[in-house]
């Protein structure tokens, strides 16, 4: 077992480090003929979003759903940056969908291949996860958080404000260093 000098953190991949949300809008309009918008959807819940709740369930089960998710802008090169000072983990409960296993490991092979395979964590519940900081945009997996939970913002975590929010990679990046000049002062 590896000594930890540095912090960790815990990064989820759906809707942190790729965005899910265009394209579940696009998977949801071509199973079902139904127009959304990511203006539209702002603020509801999954829920409320996507009613027809088993489409969803089926989108995330289509072969190609997760292997050609579009990357978060900024996310390459803030993991990267991240690095530097902490040591990274990245976190999905994918197991709920087999086939994503294999796509998420292609995805994060091709855009983050400097991340490695000992720190990729797809799991069920991220409940085990016990790491310095946890970035996430689900409620459900951050109040479990052992450490600092940070939310990145999304259409269904609008109305919740237990945590630190962040918009964007510029932001989480800002909130690290503001971090590390707290921690070089004390």
């Amino acid at each position: 077992m590896k000594t930890q000098t540095k912090k960790t953190i815990a990064i989820d991949m759906d809707g942190v480090m790729a965005d899910v949300e265009p394209q579940l809008i696009k998977y949801y309009e071509q199973l079902y003929g139904i127009t959304k918008t990511l203006e539209a959807i702002d603020g509801l819940s999954h829920a409320e979003a996507f009613p027809l709740d088993a489409a969803t369930k089926a989108s995330l089960n289509l072969p190609g759903f997760f292997r050609t998710l579009p990357v978060m802008p900024g996310a390459i090169e803030a993991v990267r940056k991240l690095m530097e000072d902490y040591e990274v983990y990245i976190v999905s409960a994918a197991t709920e969908f087999p086939l994503s296993l294999s796509e998420k490991l292609e995805w994060l092979q091709e855009y983050f291949p400097f991340i490695s395979w000992r720190n990729i964590v797809l799991c069920g519940d991220k409940s085990i996860i016990h790491t310095d900081y946890m970035i996430d945009d689900h409620c459900k997996n951050l109040d479990y958080c052992s450490g600092k939970a940070i939310m990145f913002n999304a259409h269904h975590n609008k109305h919740e404000h237990q945590h630190v929010r962040v918009y964007n990679w510029d932001e989480v990046l800002n909130l690290f260093e503001m971090e590390k000049t707290s921690a070089d002062l004390a």
